[in-house]
């Protein structure tokens, strides 16, 4: 199912739908802009998000981003040690939901 050349296949969608994939191309390069946030900021939370999420397109193109960004394996590390926190701590958080009072 996973095969980064499905990416070509991106432009059916904007053939099929240019004024909103306009839209969404626009937005998604002002997001990963330089801001508040570096982009080797933004990247790094684009990859906790997509391991998050196991999106492995996403996971490799944010991936190479980050470290063109500047990144290393240490803060990458420290980044998907970040999403595995935060998906562990909203299933014992949710656990709470288990006992009734």
């Amino acid at each position: 199912m996973h095969d980064m050349k499905n990416l070509n296949r991106l432009k059916k969608l904007d053939d099929n739908a240019p004024k909103a994939m306009k839209a969404f191309w626009a937005f998604d390069q002002a997001v990963f802009a330089e801001g508040a946030l570096s982009v080797r900021e933004k990247q790094l939370i684009a990859v906790a998000v997509a391991l998050t999420t196991q999106c492995p397109y996403c996971i490799e193109l944010h991936t190479q981003a980050a470290k063109e960004a500047g990144a290393d394996e240490a803060q990458l590390t420290e980044a998907a040690l970040v999403s595995a926190a935060i998906r562990a701590g909203g299933t014992v958080t949710h656990a709470t939901h288990l006992f009734k009072d």
